[in-house]
């Protein structure tokens, strides 16, 4: 059977589960004027979460049902640990002319598919710069999702960042670079910021040049469409300061510590998956 189209000028989007992650992905839907607040539900019996979503014009019903019922297009963004009995509870509204798309990490679009029992699936790992309009997102399609979907989809995260295609096998290792990769750079910028304290700075001020320094260099590497390694040597001149920087940065491992920090979160992704 040929899978309906979802019809782009009407569809209406409903997120199971009102957290953060939902109400930022949500938020940016709003403003980047992809869809009308009018067109979005989601369901919360806690009158801080409801409120949060009503504030910019989301419909906030009472039961997941309602969401569901009002939806064409459904993401699931509750905790991977409670998916199953959320999907399974929903299951029978669950039609296969309702385009399903989950967020929960570790989470294979093999068990989501036989829970629904749909195959109009679509897995998808934002991450929380989300909140900010700078997401890091992958989607793979499950087994029925057709290419219309995934363009459907692409519009709607890419309203919060930049969102990619890849094969769900490679999901493990995105969540090590990009799901807990804004960790390892709050911990840069932090540690940034201890130097220049250390060095004579003022708190506030290296706080705020070593921020700004992250958000400048990644730009670059973005807008330039030069290898970081290039940047890197157009910044270091011969017996300069950066270069000096960069030794210290060498003998401690530092390139090494942040490829280990990838891949052992990539190895703690797919023991969870299991």
């Amino acid at each position: 059977m040929t899978t309906a189209p979802i019809q782009l000028d009407t569809y209406k989007l409903g997120f199971i589960g009102a957290g953060k992650m939902a109400e930022s992905i949500a938020r940016g839907i709003v403003q980047s004027g992809v869809l009308h607040p009018s067109r979005i539900s989601t369901a919360h019996s806690n009158p801080v979460r409801r409120s949060a979503f009503e504030s910019f014009g989301v419909k906030v019903f009472s039961q997941n049902q309602q969401v569901v019922e009002d939806s064409d297009v459904v993401i699931f963004s509750v905790k991977p640990q409670v998916v199953k009995d959320v999907v399974l509870q929903l299951q029978p509204l669950l039609s296969k002319k309702k385009l399903l798309v989950s967020v929960a990490a570790g989470v294979k679009l093999k068990d989501l598919q036989t829970w629904a029992g749909s195959e109009r699936f679509i897995r998808v790992m934002p991450n929380t710069p989300a909140a900010v309009g700078e997401a890091a997102t992958v989607m793979s399609l499950g087994g029925a999702a057709t290419e219309a979907d995934g363009e459907l989809i692409s519009k709607l995260f890419g309203s919060v960042g930049k969102i990619w295609k890849a094969d769900e096998k490679l999901f493990d290792a995105i969540t090590g670079l990009s799901g807990s990769g804004p960790a390892y750079i709050y911990i840069a910028i932090e540690a940034l910021a201890d130097g220049g304290v250390a060095a004579g700075l003022p708190r506030e001020l290296a706080l705020g040049l070593a921020s700004q320094t992250v958000l400048g260099a990644a730009s670059m590497v973005c807008q330039s469409g030069k290898h970081p390694g290039q940047l890197k040597d157009e910044v270091a001149s011969p017996g300069g300061t950066t270069i000096a920087g960069i030794h210290e940065l060498e003998k401690d491992g530092f390139r090494g510590l942040l490829m280990n920090a990838v891949v052992a979160a990539a190895k703690r992704s797919r023991e969870f998956s299991k």
